[in-house]
């Protein structure tokens, strides 16, 4: 593979990680903050903070997956 592309898979997975770690925490806020409101008509709080929570711990694993196959193939 080129140097092009082992950059841009280095960066989408770095960013798959950062995207469901603030997924993660603001989806702990929603939970904590937000409990019982409903929030534009999408839901209550507590049940889009679960979602929030579920999603991105979801995809910050498999930006650690990425991350780890990339360095490991000799990708990046």
């Amino acid at each position: 593979m080129t140097i092009n592309t082992d950059i841009k898979l280095g960066v989408t997975a770095l960013s798959l990680y950062i995207i469901g770690g603030l997924g993660t925490f603001s989806g702990i806020a929603m939970t904590a903050l937000w409990k019982n409101q409903n929030l534009w008509g999408w839901g209550s709080g507590h049940s889009l903070g679960m979602l929030f929570i579920c999603v991105g711990v979801c995809l910050s694993i498999l930006g650690v997956i990425l991350m780890r196959v990339f360095r490991n193939r000799g990708l990046i």
